[in-house]
């Protein structure tokens, strides 16, 4: 996939003895990290070590550096790949030197605790011949592009959790899902993109190596040259926060705004919403160790805070991001925000009425937030080939989309590639993207069989409880009020949807819909039954494969008995051939 980072994996080469596969990335990423800064700061090396004589304020050395070389970092050390080779017993306290004089906002190298490795290198007597193969290696920006780089770096995560036999998923998503993610992102504000030197704002709340912030900058760009897009991010792994952050650095961006931690117990942003969210968050990881955090945070911050609407099973925390990422959005009032977000296919429908999840998507649809779900194709992931899904949500939706939810099926939309890469056998090419993108451009005149548009009450449903009379005796058995007793062994529940019978009046159609239900659909058949209304529950679920269901009738009996025969046909033949 990645020719670059097959090249800089294949230095790992050099480490088979004294390292196992699975640590190879703790030396790998780092120098790789290392040799692309070293590369970005070579052009500007001898005026920042003039200005570094002349300013020791490093606040002002910082000023001055950015106003003589455009870029937030800078390196003051002496050393660099060309001449750490030339003082060969003091290579380790060079590098060590090296690292040591990146300014403040250049922590990248701590989260790999880089200078012990420098140091176990040294006594396998590896060091020399690893900074010989880097310093070989040209990352220049003009050389090696950001994409071509980013690209580079999940190679290498991705060989080396393969290695390590973990999972790439928490850390890589495939681009060419993201840049389906950021079409669709974009697609319904590219008006407001194209005006003027705008800025915008741009969250990823999992923001693992930074590949999902990057295209979606990439992207603005190519509209709009002028347009500048401010990135945030938060990433609780550290290797992948390194990268991310070393490689927003080297694209000149302010780092200050990708922070290391866990957003779901400690949000960096707190109290700062964006234009633009975007996530791939996890699935099916268990969220068990941080619930006592979370709870205490729902409980403390009311009706407003982020989890309020409702809490998923601890088995699986990607409605969690869900939930953070609608809270997240900028207000209407300040212009309105707008989501993107790559789930697995449970949040659509897991969970009863009125359980956490319900109660999620209740809140969602009910606050007209969803406007798009897109079925991607399966086999798009390196770790797993299950269904996948993008959100969308945008809390000023466009008056025709109000109201509505259009569901997209994209699952046919893909190209075999030519070698599989884990569990990922498909991609997305730009054509078959292009052809996603215009069916959620269509709307309601996309073709019928591939986008459906539905009111956001038709994924509403009541439970309803249905009791049968306690017997005894074949006398049923009453309360003091004279009331039927409910036998406990008979109870049954039913789901009611809101639009049972064609209602289109929603969750006010209650007591109309389901009695209209409970008499053409339970009271023929049990007689003796009424409905307990105090147990009546009220959920939403997003059935996406029935609304793309397309029945295929079963082949004519006549040809089923054809074929039979021939089989049975065959096999009294094989029959006589044993016998003579």
């Amino acid at each position: 996939m990645s020719t670059l980072g097959s090249f800089i994996w294949s230095i790992a080469d050099q480490l088979r003895g004294p390292y196992r596969p699975n640590q190879y990335g703790t030396v790998i990423l780092p120098f790789t990290i290392l040799r692309r800064l070293d590369c970005v700061l070579e052009p500007d090396r001898a005026t920042v070590q003039e200005l570094a004589a002349r300013y020791e304020n490093p606040n002002r050395l910082k000023v001055e550096v950015k106003k003589a070389t455009g870029r937030t970092f800078y390196n003051t050390s002496n050393y660099e790949f060309a001449n750490l080779l030339a003082d060969a017993d003091g290579l380790a306290d060079n590098l060590a030197d090296y690292i040591d004089r990146f300014s403040p906002d250049v922590d990248v190298f701590e989260y790999f605790d880089f200078k012990k490795e420098i140091l176990a290198l040294e006594k396998a007597g590896l060091l020399r011949e690893i900074v010989k193969s880097f310093g070989a290696v040209d990352l220049h920006p003009e050389v090696v592009s950001n994409a071509d780089m980013g690209d580079a770096f999940e190679y290498i995560i991705r060989k080396f959790n393969e290695a390590a036999n973990e999972t790439s998923g928490d850390h890589y998503t495939p681009r060419d899902a993201i840049r389906l993610l950021v079409d669709l992102l974009f697609a319904e504000k590219d008006v407001p993109l194209t005006e003027g030197s705008i800025v915008r704002s741009l969250y990823d709340p999992t923001a693992g190596t930074g590949g999902m912030l990057s295209l979606a900058e990439e992207h603005l760009l190519a509209q709009n040259p002028a347009a500048k897009l401010s990135l945030f991010g938060q990433e609780y792994n550290p290797q992948s926060y390194a990268i991310c952050k070393s490689d927003l650095l080297a694209k000149g961006h302010d780092t200050t705004n990708i922070a290391f931690g866990n957003t779901l117990t400690d949000d960096a942003f707190k109290g700062r919403q964006f234009d633009y969210c975007m996530s791939n968050p996890p699935y099916g990881v268990d969220w068990k160790q941080y619930a006592k955090a979370i709870k205490e945070e729902r409980d403390s911050a009311g009706p407003y805070g982020r989890f309020a609407p409702g809490l998923p099973a601890t088995s699986d925390g990607q409605m969690l991001f869900l939930l953070h990422l609608a809270h997240k959005m900028r207000a209407p009032e300040d212009g309105g925000g707008r989501v993107g977000i790559i789930m697995n296919g449970s949040p659509l429908f897991n969970g009863g009425a009125e359980s956490g999840p319900s109660n999620i998507r209740r809140w969602l649809l009910e606050n007209d937030l969803v406007e798009a779900i897109v079925a991607l194709p399966t086999n798009m992931f390196f770790n797993t080939g299950i269904a996948t899904y993008i959100w969308i949500l945008d809390n000023t939706k466009h008056p025709d989309r109000q109201g509505k939810v259009q569901l997209v099926d994209g699952t046919s939309f893909w190209t075999k590639m030519r070698k599989n890469l884990g569990s990922k056998g498909r991609e997305i090419s730009d054509a078959d993207r292009a052809k996603i993108v215009q069916l959620y451009d269509d709307f309601e005149d996309a073709d019928p069989d591939l986008s459906k548009v539905l009111r956001n009450d038709e994924f509403g449903y009541w439970t309803i409880t249905v009791e049968r009379p306690l017997m005894e005796d074949g006398d049923p058995v009453v309360d003091r009020k004279g009331s039927p007793k409910p036998d406990a062994k008979k109870r049954d529940t039913e789901n009611v949807p809101f639009t049972y019978g064609g209602s289109t009046a929603g969750a006010a159609g209650q007591r109309e819909v389901i009695q209209t239900y409970f008499d053409a659909e339970v009271k023929p058949h049990v007689p003796d039954a009424w409905i307990d209304w105090t147990k009546t529950k009220i959920g939403y679920e997003i059935p996406f494969t029935r609304h793309f269901y397309k029945y295929i009738p079963p082949r004519p009996l006549a040809e089923i008995d054809g074929d039979l025969e021939k089989q049975v046909a065959k096999i009294l033949d094989l029959l006589r051939e044993v016998e003579k």
